[in-house]
């Protein structure tokens, strides 16, 4: 089957089996490798892309169902000079030691912080309980996402911006 997906703000064309996960589209046929195979039973987050603004996890949809959507994935969400508050607030933070589960992590977290510009420790612990990270006690990460969440009012940033 053929899809067009708009990944990134750029139109995606390709032909699929009508299998195809998501995740596997992403990786495999645009080699945006940011988005991550984690568990493929939709546990740990990993995959966790934005489909019309909202976080959903790839590998529980298949490429065929956004024929036409908008896709965004870690590498939409900020650029190398020009990072996404979330991904300075994991940066300057530590929120991450191995970073699998990190482009999952700030995916969930753009959410958040779209519906719920200060959340408490406990709004982000809870925001993030279908993402696993098996190397830290997410004390950072919660830090992480409250130190973004200061960037944006510092910086005035709507939080309809999250996710651009």
């Amino acid at each position: 089957m053929n899809v067009t997906i708009h990944v990134n703000g750029e139109a995606k064309s390709a032909n699929v089996e009508p299998r195809t996960l998501l995740v596997h589209f992403l990786r495999d046929e645009l080699e945006l490798t940011g988005t991550h195979v984690g568990c493929d039973t939709s546990q740990c987050g990993s995959c966790t892309v934005h489909l019309d603004g909202n976080a959903v996890k790839s590998c529980t949809l298949f490429a065929v169902q956004a024929e036409g959507r908008q896709v965004t994935t870690i590498e939409g969400l900020g650029k190398i000079g020009d990072l996404h508050v979330l991904q300075t607030g994991f940066w300057e933070e530590h929120g991450l030691q191995c970073g699998f589960c990190t482009p999952g992590m700030i995916m969930t977290s753009a959410e958040l912080l779209k519906t719920n510009p200060n959340p408490s420790d406990a709004e982000i612990r809870h925001s993030l309980e279908g993402n696993f990270c098996r190397c830290t006690g997410y004390h950072n990460i919660v830090k992480a996402v409250q130190h973004a969440a200061g960037l944006m009012a510092e910086k005035q940033i709507a939080p309809a911006a999250a996710d651009d």
